[in-house]
């Protein structure tokens, strides 16, 4: 039964970050960072991305909404938290309307890998909090 759940996922449209993905690299990423260094470098980051168009900031909210054109038109919504004094955390919301007869959840997996890993560049990694 887990094989055909995981057939399906492919055709998925919508993917989202949290601290209990089933999937590791899919888990919530905390940075060694203030909150506000790491919402700016994430928002420089997006703004210097000729794919990506921002449409709103909320640093009140702690998120950055973005239209993506590559590979296909998607939307992004990244959410920054600070946990602790140094330690902030980066969760990505991804959807799109596109159909594809292989299915789109691939693709979008790997644009918010390569977003982590972009930061991954700029900000240390903490390792994440065990689950519970």
């Amino acid at each position: 039964m887990a094989i055909l759940g995981d057939l399906f996922i492919r055709f998925n449209k919508h993917l989202e970050t949290t601290d209990r993905h089933k999937d590791n690299s899919l888990k919530t990423h905390y940075y060694k960072a203030t909150f506000d260094k790491l919402f700016q470098s994430v928002e420089e980051l997006l703004r210097q991305d000729a794919d990506c168009r921002i449409t709103t900031i909320s640093k009140e909210r702690g998120e950055i909404a973005v239209e993506m054109n590559k590979p296909f038109p998607c939307f992004v919504i990244v959410t920054i938290v600070s946990v602790r004094a140094m330690e902030t955390a980066v969760d990505f919301t991804i959807s799109s309307d596109k159909f594809s007869p292989v299915g789109i959840y691939p693709t979008l997996r790997k644009r918010i890998l390569s977003l982590y890993e972009r930061i991954d560049q700029l900000h240390t990694l903490v390792k994440p909090i065990k689950n519970m």
